[in-house]
């Protein structure tokens, strides 16, 4: 398995797919044809299906500039190698092709020319949960120490960064109000659920807290907003504001949501490594349940749980989202992606309480959970990965 840093990338939404991939594809693009006198993009699949709602026009014309840039949208068309195809094409001064690469966004800001995830340097010993959750077992440790001794030295230092850029996310978005840009005319809720979870008392203000955290960072997201993906963009409120919860109540250590940072990006490369994190290939099943697992495996390890018990919360974190459709109303990451991360940080407390309750002994393993939710997201048809041509999306249009 790849670091746990390609888990928790820090940049711009709303789309880890959808904006950050394709920005950076073609900054990649464009500094190998420096002589370039203009450029044109097409984008196919669900690229192009949700790209304007997702931004993706914006972050190719910040790179090209759009005086000398032509982008084609080809939704109908599906590249076998993967939904987000793109085609960057660069033109001579007389109108010549220069070069042209074809290539895919495949999740979380990365990029591949086969539609693969490209295999990394494995740093790990392990790629499965069953296998790491017995080395802890024989070793007498936990997670974070398994990742503390895997990575680099400087682990810690990237997630004190990835942690501080998490906190400014939800309190800028705590005090940010009015409509989110892109035609819903959605207005922000996290700054008025702050408000009224104050004139709670105890589970039902946390909870009204965890709710309100959860939006500020997915409402930032939409508004394309500096955030950190965790997995993607699209889910990016869900371990924010569960780590958020827990420091604000709790009073947990620098140190201790660090360790837990560690473990919430082991989960979510667990997962990235033997499926998909991506709502394009795997439904949001891939994205917001993946959040939840990693937000719930985490939260139960500063709870003091054990191996056991952070595995059977991570495992309930997916299996209670499995099936779960990626279907964004015109293209835009906030009806009902907004709103989604909000429950699954409620999800995954709820799924840290519920573990830390057993002895962590249960039927359904994390792995098998993974593979079912992979396999789900395999017989899904297109219409439900990110097209917004079914569900939500659909109903919505039509009515």
């Amino acid at each position: 398995m790849e670091s746990i840093k390609e888990i928790f990338k820090i940049g711009k939404g709303p789309s880890s797919s959808h904006t950050m991939g394709p920005r950076k594809a073609a900054m990649m693009f464009k500094q190998r044809n420096p002589q370039a006198a203009r450029w044109e993009v097409t984008l196919y699949g669900s690229l192009a299906s949700t790209g304007k709602g997702h931004l993706t026009d914006v972050a190719i014309e910040e790179v090209f500039g759009k005086e000398n840039l032509k982008i084609f949208w080809r939704g109908s068309i599906f590249l076998p190698q993967h939904p987000n195809g793109i085609l960057f094409e660069a033109f001579s001064p007389d109108g010549s092709v220069l070069d042209h690469w074809t290539t895919f966004s495949i999740g979380g800001g990365d990029i591949s020319d086969t539609g693969v995830r490209p295999k990394k340097e494995s740093i790990y010993t392990h790629s499965k949960m069953a296998d790491i959750l017995e080395w802890c077992k024989e070793h007498g440790t936990t997670f974070w120490e398994y990742v503390q001794m895997h990575e680099e030295s400087d682990i810690y230092d990237y997630l004190a960064e990835v942690w501080k850029v998490m906190q400014e996310a939800v309190e800028r978005g705590l005090d940010e109000e009015g409509v989110l840009p892109g035609g819903l005319n959605l207005a922000r809720k996290a700054s008025s659920f702050y408000i009224k979870a104050q004139g709670h008392q105890g589970s039902m203000q946390r909870r009204a807290m965890t709710f309100a955290f959860a939006l500020a960072v997915a409402e930032e997201n939409a508004a394309g907003g500096t955030i950190v993906t965790a997995p993607t963009c699209g889910s990016c409120g869900v371990v924010p504001a569960v780590f958020y919860l827990n420091r604000q109540f709790y009073g947990f250590s620098e140190k201790k949501i660090l360790r837990a940072l560690a473990t919430a990006g082991l989960i979510g490369t667990i997962i990235k490594t033997n499926a998909s994190i991506s709502g394009a290939e795997v439904g949001c099943q891939g994205e917001i349940g993946s959040a939840c697992c990693m937000a719930a495996g985490a939260s139960t390890q500063l709870f003091g749980g054990t191996p056991m018990q952070i595995e059977y919360a991570a495992a309930m974190g997916m299996e209670h989202f499995l099936g779960l459709t990626c279907d964004p109303v015109c293209g835009l990451v906030q009806i009902p992606c907004i709103e989604r991360n909000a429950f699954a940080a409620t999800r995954a407390v709820d799924a840290n309480v519920y573990a830390l309750m057993t002895d962590g002994n249960h039927r359904v393993c994390f792995d098998n959970v993974i593979e079912v939710m992979k396999r789900t997201g395999k017989d899904l048809p297109s219409l439900y990965k990110e097209t917004a041509e079914g569900g939500l999306a659909y109903q919505m249009m039509k009515g």
